[in-house]
Order: structure tokens, then sequence, then C-alpha cells
């Protein structure tokens, strides 16, 4: 199983380098500004973010979302580094460098989202950041890519029902996570939901697909969900920085002419 694993961990990280290589210029929506971002975050936020690299096409397709990442903004609590370089306010999974911490300007090109949890009290946003912290320097999940290298196709014949399951393939040691998992798992141990069991009343079964249905149901443990089930989330705000500072349509500027 061990020379199973290194084999996996060997070809996991080769994709990587090419999986992870953004595309300039093919961001599909227009960048966050990163100020406003930076004025409007609160601790305990989770920042998901829309990537351009063939590995992030991959996962945006399989959970049909907009968004393949997902991060948790902790504030300050990081300190300031001794080389006085941007502060470190993120704690992300990522393929390279598994659980680590990141400045803000890292999603400067990205579009982003805000996801923040309701009435989250101190002491649960305190367990929150420090299970995240105590988790730095984890290793990503390398069977996940294997298995998400599969799917890269423009038009992979997977049926809808099927797709959420090709991100959930992993090896699930626990020294390895994946972006969304680890997040699910942080907020799975204060208790705060994000898509638990409900009820199929009438109305639910006349408003959603019965594989849609099965989905929601069916998403318990951490290891199952991704970066687009924090948006969709009932106990999630979407907060968005320009509503947020007042915004002013009549006050915009607009070009006549082409």
């Amino acid at each position: 199983m061990r020379q199973s694993n290194t084999a996996l961990d060997w070809l996991g990280h080769r994709l990587a380098r090419l999986l992870l290589r953004e595309t300039p210029g093919q961001e599909l929506f227009i960048p966050s500004d990163p100020d406003a971002l930076r004025r409007t975050l609160r601790p305990g936020d989770v920042v998901l973010v829309a990537g351009s690299s063939m590995i992030a096409t991959a996962v945006k397709y399989l959970t049909q979302s907009t968004w393949s990442h997902a991060a948790l903004y902790v504030g300050d609590v990081l300190g300031a580094p001794d080389d006085g370089s941007e502060r470190h306010s993120l704690i992300e999974v990522v393929l390279d460098a598994g659980c680590r911490s990141a400045p803000l300007s890292s999603l400067a090109r990205f579009h982003t989202r805000i996801c923040r949890p309701v009435g989250l009290i101190e002491s649960d946003r305190d367990e929150l950041i420090n299970f995240m912290i105590s988790r730095l320097g984890i290793r990503y999940d390398m069977r996940n890519i294997v298995d998400l290298a599969r799917y890269l196709l423009p038009t992979p014949p997977i049926p809808s029902r099927w797709r959420r399951r090709m991100i959930a393939l992993g090896s699930g040691e626990p020294t390895r996570a994946i972006c969304s998992t680890l997040l699910a798992e942080a907020f799975g141990r204060i208790g705060y939901p994000i898509l638990p069991r409900i009820e199929q009343g009438a109305a639910v079964k006349r408003g959603i697909s019965s594989w849609r249905r099965q989905e929601l149901l069916h998403i318990r443990h951490h290891s199952l969900y991704a970066p687009g089930d924090f948006d969709i989330s009932p106990y999630f705000e979407i907060v968005k920085p320009t509503l947020v500072e007042g915004f002013n349509y009549k006050g915009l500027t607009w070009v006549d002419g082409p």
C-alpha cells in the first residue's frame, strides 16, 4: 500500500505542475477589488475562487459550479512575516504545497465570493480558525488529482448524478485533504451546518430534480463537499464588497458609443 501511495504521489505531483498552471486572460469574470475585499472580510469567512487552470476547470465541471477553490479568512492571527512582506490572512489547501497560509493579494486577479457563516459565536470562530492553523503543513490528497485528471476532456460523458462522486475518490488518509473537504471538516467540528440532511416535503419534491435531491441528502461526510456548496448553503450569507460599501448606480460613468 505504501508503494502504491508513493507512486500516486509521484504521478500526482507531476500532474499538478501541468494542471495548476493558470491561463492569464482566461478568467471568466471581473476580478474583485482587492482593497474592498480586504475591508469587507471578517475572520471565519469562506472565500470562494473561480480559477482558470485545468484542474479548476475540472472541478467546476464536475460540481456544476462557478467556484473551483475555497479558503478560510483568518484575519491577523498568523502575525507579520519576519521579512516584512504582506501578512498572511488566508489558509487554503493547494496541490503543490498542501495546507498553507497565503496573503490576500494572491487572489487579486480572480473572481471571488465571500460566504459568511451567520451568527457564529466568538468561541466557535476561534475553534474554527485554530483547527485550520493546526492543519498547516498537511499534504494534498494526490489520489484526487489522478482521479480528476481522467475527467479533463471538454465534455466528458459523465451523468450529472455521478459528477460529485468524482471529487471524492481520494485515499481518505487523515494526513491528506483537499480545499473544500478540510473546510467542511472544520465547520463540522463546531457543529455549523453546510448542507445537512433535509426532509423531502411536497414543495421540495416539486422544486428540485430527483438526482439533485439525492445529492443534497447524501452530503454528510466532509470528504464529499465541494467549494460551491458554501455558495448554495442556506446557512452562509453571500457578502459582496461593492454593495456593502454603498453601491449607487446613479454614480456610474458610462462611455457612450463603441
